[in-house]
């Protein structure tokens, strides 16, 4: 049986399923081809000749561009044949910064084909970071939009690089795809092991980790996302997600591709939920996933006045307040269903079509994964870190980390995946996820790992130690919060929060930067160690009961800071 067919057969028996958890958890089987290129050998077959749509991008400013999905095989094939031509070569790593611009999918489809290795980035991302990714990543091959390339000025690293949008001297202009063929040949075949995405993670080190996917574990590995997310063919699927992460790989890539549904991407500079749901009604979304922070801002207009004809409705990224549930299920008849994995998996956890929601629960494991809790030492428990059993090797897991060039596992020897998170699950098997089992938190839909950010402050001249953790927040759930102590000579004053402040915008790329600073004495172990879980558990009563000392500052009381947004 030829790999589409293996593929497509397993993708038809999850949607006949999509509202029998039980039959399609018990029955289902990960394909496992020997050879898979998901571009070549599933999208292009599924999209020559057809007609209907595949991308849907609408920009504030640049206006709007559908593709069909035979054009966006075209495009892809044009795509793949320039970069050929440029000097890209099986194995190569290609950075790829774009915004939700209509490259960005057929770039991702001409590199597959390619067989080189995407490394996606945030166009958030500050200096330091993707000095970082360069050469760590050991990329070759840069890709980015007109808007970004002055970043890279500075960089020195040999790069091939290629610019969309307004030509840039020292850039190779996208539009030399115009004039590409139409017609590729790969020349030869692609190990389903062979690497396809290097994607950058928060760790609890100081550098993010380097998380390796190939050709098999996410394009095959999504169907579990296709799963949970109930994708049909035809669907208008919106997934708020920035370009870069992984969750737009996810849900704005393969999952509807793989579902033969149209991905719907309006884009704006500053999210407005009331320009979001005029698109989304006008434009007829059927499918939508969005973090809890986007939905925490929709519920704070009328969700009622926009006439919305939404089949599913999806939330990931963290839990999802009982209030943002209710308020929505009451406007659009629909309750929101939690889902769960990671950068490292595709969807492991969720509440699928058809199932019963537990308020707060996000569900139940999902087709191709067997979970497990495991208590402090290492023993199934009922609460403790989720935990993927390995024993069958399941698909959508992550090769591993690169470190130095050397791949190392992500699973451990005695059988399982530990991801790091805690939950409690249920007589029935629902599953609740309780937070991180360090300290890593996230803001908004980012990941924050307080080292990093611990270690860009101890820089600062007036720092002797910091200790970051997550200080609530009304919408992005939390917000990085810096406890400092400061070297001898140096005192607390307005003066001095506003220079750090300042500090971590230089330093730190947007969704990273301290938010609330408190100069203070910092809590430790007998072994010298901080004790963060006391700076956790005083900000949050401090919070709680409206508390505010003299050497606590807050980003917002500065006029000077938003005077340079």
């Amino acid at each position: 049986m030829n790999p589409r067919s293996r593929f497509g057969q397993a993708r038809d028996f999850l949607t006949r399923n999509r509202a029998d958890h039980s039959s399609a958890y018990r029955e289902f089987q990960w394909p496992r081809p020997g050879e898979f290129n998901w571009a070549l050998d599933w999208f292009d077959p599924y999209a020559k000749g057809n007609r209907r749509l595949a991308l849907w991008v609408l920009d504030e400013d640049a206006g709007e561009c559908k593709l069909s999905y035979d054009q966006l095989r075209q495009r892809s094939n044009q795509a793949a044949n320039c970069l050929r031509g440029l000097g890209v070569e099986r194995g190569d790593r290609i950075l790829l910064m774009l915004p939700a611009q209509a490259p960005l999918w057929e770039l991702m489809l001409a590199a597959t084909k390619l067989g080189a290795v995407i490394v996606p980035a945030s166009t958030l991302l500050s200096q330091d970071d993707l000095e970082d990714r360069l050469n760590r990543g050991r990329i070759r091959h840069l890709i980015a939009a007109d808007s970004q390339a002055e970043e890279f000025d500075e960089i020195t690293r040999p790069l091939n690089r290629v610019v969309v949008g307004k030509a840039v001297p020292g850039w190779h202009s996208y539009e030399l795809v115009d004039s590409a063929s139409d017609r590729f040949s790969a020349g030869q075949a692609t190990m389903a092991s062979d690497p396809l995405l290097l994607y950058f993670t928060s760790g609890t080190t100081a550098r993010p980790k380097l998380v390796l996917h190939t050709h098999q574990s996410y394009p095959v590995g999504h169907l579990s996302t296709l799963y949970w997310l109930g994708l049909l063919e035809g669907d208008l699927h919106l997934n708020v997600s920035s370009p870069g992460w992984a969750k737009h790989a996810w849900s704005s890539f393969f999952a509807p591709f793989s579902a033969g549904a149209a991905v719907f991407a309006p884009h704006r500079s500053r999210f407005d939920p009331d320009w979001m749901l005029s698109k989304m009604s006008s434009c007829g979304v059927t499918t939508i996933c969005a973090p809890p922070t986007v939905w925490r801002l929709m519920i704070q207009t009328d969700l009622k006045r926009w006439p919305l004809n939404l089949r599913e409705v999806c939330s990931a990224g963290e839990p999802l307040n009982p209030n943002v549930i209710e308020r929505i299920h009451e406007a659009w008849g629909r309750r929101p269903r939690d889902g769960y994995g990671q950068t490292e998996t595709t969807a492991q956890i969720g509440n699928s079509p058809g199932m019963k929601i537990k308020p707060g629960s996000m569900g139940l494991p999902l087709p191709g994964y067997r979970i497990e809790l495991l208590d402090g030492n290492g023993l199934p428990a009922e609460e403790g870190q989720i935990a993927i059993r390995t024993d069958d090797s399941p698909i959508g897991l992550a090769s591993g980390y690169l470190d130095q060039g050397e791949l190392r596992p992500a699973a451990d020897s005695d059988g399982y995946y530990r991801t790091g998170d805690v939950a409690r699950r249920d007589g029935e098997g629902y599953f609740t996820f309780i937070g991180r089992a360090d300290d890593l938190f996230k803001s908004s839909d980012y990941r924050i790992s307080p080292f990093e950010l611990e270690s860009c402050l101890n820089r600062h001249e007036a720092v002797s130690e910091a200790a970051v953790v997550p200080s609530p927040h009304p919408t992005k759930l939390f917000v990085p919060k810096a406890f400092l102590a400061l070297k001898e000579g140096c005192r607390p004053s307005r003066e001095l929060a506003l220079e750090l402040f300042r500090f971590s915008r230089q330093h730190l790329s947007p969704f990273k930067r301290i938010r609330r600073l408190e100069f203070a004495e910092l809590p430790k172990t007998v072994s010298g160690k901080i004790r963060r879980v006391e700076l956790r558990d005083r900000e949050l009563e401090a919070i709680r009961s409206g508390r505010s000392g003299q050497a606590d500052f807050e980003e917002a009381e500065f006029p000077e800071l938003a005077a340079r947004l």
